[in-house]
């Protein structure tokens, strides 16, 4: 299974991101979408798993939640935007993380590109894509691309989308 891992969009979908996440089975988005047309356009092109983010409006609420947990090729996944990153778990999510440890736990928000495990829960991998967007403090735009393979994350690839915009 081919994963392509997009976050913090603000409404803008660059067309090289199609590029890259052409030979993926699924995109996963971790919030701050932005448009409802950013979220049409890469649920048209492939099977799409989002959140909504801090910044989304009512009409991307209403088509995303604000947490995701699924199972994906035998590992336990969740995604939502605000989540923080091990130890520094937001409040909102440090019980479950403990409680209930995901495989896979995934955040945006934060506009930093960053795959690490937690040293206190060596199961759980933590993914942040970093922005793909034009908006925030970011100077390179950033995606993950990675396999799950025999229940386990393979092939993990940072892609850089060039540098921010605006």
């Amino acid at each position: 299974m081919k994963i392509g891992l997009i976050s913090d969009t603000h409404g803008y979908l660059d067309e090289k991101v199609i590029d890259y996440f052409k030979d993926c089975d699924e995109i996963w988005h971790a919030g701050d979408i932005g448009t409802v047309d950013v979220f049409k356009a890469l649920q048209a092109f492939k099977p799409l798993r989002a959140v909504y983010g801090n910044i989304d409006d009512k009409a991307i609420q209403e088509l995303c939640p604000e947490h995701q947990r699924f199972e994906a090729g035998g590992l336990q996944v969740w995604i939502t935007h605000i989540g923080g990153y091990p130890p520094k778990y937001n409040t909102k999510v440090r019980k479950t993380i403990i409680e209930n440890t995901p495989d896979i736990f995934i955040c945006g928000h934060s506009h930093i590109l960053k795959v690490m495990s937690d040293p206190q829960r060596p199961r759980l991998l933590h993914l942040n894509p970093g922005a793909a967007g034009q908006q925030g403090f970011h100077k390179i735009r950033t995606l993950l691309r990675f396999e799950i393979q025999d229940e386990k994350v393979q092939q993990m690839q940072a892609i850089e989308l060039g540098k921010r915009g605006r």
